[in-house]
């Protein structure tokens, strides 16, 4: 199975996340927002299929830093243009998997779609 990792080494949630791909036995490829940027095309089926509010983590410290006139009438573009300038406002992780795509870290869910 490929998996594809997205996300930034430090936070925490996506330490727990590989830690439990690990743990599964799981291989994958891990990219890195804050060396490799985020892909707008990517970005945007992930939206397409996730939906903005389940991509576009608006409870971190990037997006609340945001003024409001850039959190306000946040359309498909505009989300995508403000995750591709500040990674740190996608949510993490991001996993493609064959057939799928999660976001965030669920251990539940993830069994379910990986295990």
């Amino acid at each position: 199975m490929t998996i594809d990792f997205y996300g930034i080494p430090n936070c925490d949630t996506v330490k727990k996340a590989r830690n439990w791909l690990e743990g599964q036995g799981l291989d994958y490829t891990f990219h890195d927002y804050k060396k490799e940027g985020a892909d707008p095309a990517k970005l945007a089926v992930w939206i397409g299929e996730m939906g903005i509010d389940i991509v576009l983590n608006r409870r971190g410290t990037t997006f609340r830093k945001l003024t409001d006139e850039q959190k306000a009438d946040i359309d498909v573009a505009k989300a995508v243009a403000l995750m591709v300038e500040q990674p740190g406002m996608i949510k993490r992780p991001v996993v493609e998997y064959p057939g799928g795509l999660l976001v965030g870290f669920d251990a539940a869910a993830w069994v379910v779609a990986l295990g």
